[in-house]
C-alpha cells in the first residue's frame, strides 16, 4: 500500500428499533400471563392465612367450651368473637378477612372468615363444631353441594 489511510467503516453496535420491539413484545406477553397466575397465588397465601385462623379461632372455641359448658357466649351479638381475634391473617396490618361466630350453642358452633378489601370475592370460608368445612368459592351467598371443603375441588 503506498501510504494511503486505510478507510474503516464506523459500525454502530446496539439494538434496532425492530428487535427493541420483539423484545418488548416477549416480555408482555410473558408478563400478561404471569400476572394472573402471580395474583392468584397471592389470593391463595391469604385464603390460607384465613383457615389457619378458622382452625385456631375453633380450638378457641374448644377451651371456652371446656371452661364454660356451652359455646354460647364466646361472641357479642354481632358475631364478634370474645375470646380471639376477629380479623385474619393474625400478623401484619392488611386484612383479608373478617372472623365470625356465625352461630353458638350449648354444644355446637359455626364459624366463618368472611372476606373483605382485596379478598371481597372470594367465597366465605366455613368451620364447623363437627369439623364441616365449605367454602362458598362461586360467592354467590350459599354453599353448594360442590363446596363442601376448602380446596379448590371437592
Amino acid at each position: 500500500m503506498n501510504g494511503a489511510p486505510v478507510m474503516s467503516r464506523n459500525r454502530q453496535t446496539g439494538f434496532t428499533l425492530i428487535e427493541l420491539l420483539i423484545a418488548i413484545v416477549i416480555v408482555a406477553i410473558l408478563a400478561a400471563v404471569a400476572y394472573p397466575a402471580y395474583l392468584e397465588q397471592v389470593r391463595s397465601a391469604r385464603r390460607a392465612d384465613a383457615q389457619q385462623a378458622l382452625l385456631s379461632l375453633a380450638a378457641a372455641m374448644e377451651r371456652y367450651h371446656s371452661q364454660n359448658l356451652s359455646y354460647a357466649g364466646a361472641a357479642d351479638k354481632k358475631g364478634v368473637p370474645q375470646i380471639f381475634a376477629d380479623e385474619a391473617p393474625l400478623d401484619g396490618d392488611a386484612k383479608y378477612y373478617d372472623l365470625r361466630v356465625t352461630s353458638a350453642s350449648v354444644d355446637d358452633y359455626t364459624i366463618q372468615a368472611q372476606p373483605k378489601n382485596h379478598q371481597a370475592d372470594d367465597g366465605v370460608l366455613q368451620l364447623e363444631a363437627d369439623g364441616t368445612r365449605r367454602w362458598d368459592r362461586d360467592d354467590d351467598g350459599s354453599f353448594g353441594t360442590d363446596e363442601n371443603c376448602w380446596k379448590r375441588t371437592c
